[in-house]
């Protein structure tokens, strides 16, 4: 029998797997068994992760919020960049001197506890270059210097990119990943925050430094973007991206389904929504809308699961709901193919 990793990697690979995936970033609460792949970002790049808060490298103060599980966002309303054009003054990379790479690299995996026999390891570096520049200046300021000052974003972009690779020439050969990570969360539920060519010609550029290390290593890759972004997609194809995910159900994913087959798989295609958030939910209408996104996301492979109920961490609700969902997961996914 196949491990996680195997299966997954199979998966990845555009073959249909024994059973479909369950993916996660990590193992999460409750997890007893193997997970498929196990998310490492290089310590130093994530202070405020580490800590459950408080100021990332280049400054901005993320806080917890209790809806989300104690998710991190930036804290509203104190943003670190009023003007782009500034960029130079506010925006400045830590210092990479001194660093013991290796001893940094070791410890982290030995903390993480990942058996690399059963686990994938996927290493990733930052959340995406659209994401930083709305959590240096919020949306409205950030989105208006895009159209504004396209020059001045581009190189506070490369800037950080720049950053960004050193980080990885130094320690992606040290991690030996299976899997690169990629991010940017461009898009809400009803629409993406940008058009496809601004995606491709100010976003792409960046994500492809990145994506390059993965293509001359031969490892399999995979981009998280959330909301209605099926029309980058082809980008990510281009990138070599093996999977997106979360793949939002706002998406026409049997659309892309067809489009992609399993040259781009699908992570997700379920989300809590309607009927599935009332208190009264069935276990059986939990265990009915897992049925339906294997039946239509599924056969053949190019398929993960990816989802959950999201609300605090202290509400037996969502307990309960994740419990049913998770375990229909499981028990289903290995009987599917």
């Amino acid at each position: 029998m196949l491990t996680e990793k195997q299966n997954y990697l199979m998966m990845l690979g555009g073959e249909q797997p024994e059973w479909i995936p369950h993916y996660t970033f990590m193992p999460m609460p409750g997890m007893t068994k193997p997970v498929p792949t196990h998310m490492h970002e290089p310590p130093i790049l994530i202070p405020h992760r580490l800590n459950n808060g408080g100021k990332d490298i280049w400054g901005v103060n993320y806080i917890p919020t209790y809806e989300t599980g104690q998710a991190l966002l930036p804290e509203p309303d104190n943003f670190i960049l009023k003007d782009v054009r500034k960029w130079r003054d506010v925006i400045k990379a830590p210092s990479l001197e001194g660093i013991d790479w290796e001893a940094m690299v070791t410890k982290h995996i030995e903390q993480s506890g990942i058996d690399r026999t059963q686990t994938a390891l996927a290493l990733n570096l930052h959340f995406g270059y659209f994401q930083h520049l709305m959590s240096f200046m919020g949306f409205s300021e950030g989105l208006m210097a895009m159209f504004e000052e396209p020059d001045e974003v581009m190189e506070l972009f490369t800037y950080i990119c720049d950053y960004f690779m050193q980080v990885a020439e130094n320690v992606i050969d040290l991690y030996k990943p299976d899997i690169l990570t990629l991010m940017d969360d461009t898009a809400a539920w009803g629409a993406s925050f940008i058009s496809p060519q601004m995606y491709k010609d100010m976003l792409v550029p960046f994500h492809d430094r990145w994506a390059k290390m993965g293509r001359d290593r031969g490892l399999k890759m995979t981009m998280h973007n959330c909301g209605k972004c099926e029309e980058i997609l082809d980008c990510l194809v281009d990138m070599g991206i093996n999977m997106w995910e979360p793949a939002q159900t706002c998406n026409d994913l049997a659309a892309v389904k067809e489009k992609y087959g399993n040259k781009l798989a699908i992570g997700g295609g379920w989300d809590g929504r309607g009927r599935l958030l009332d208190p009264d939910v069935t276990d059986e209408e939990i265990v009915a809308s897992v049925e339906d996104t294997f039946n239509k996301l599924a056969p053949g492979g190019g398929f993960a699961w990816c989802g959950g109920f999201l609300g605090p961490i202290d509400d037996m609700e969502i307990r309960r709901k994740n419990a049913v969902l998770h375990g229909a997961v499981d028990r289903l996914a290995h009987s599917f193919y």
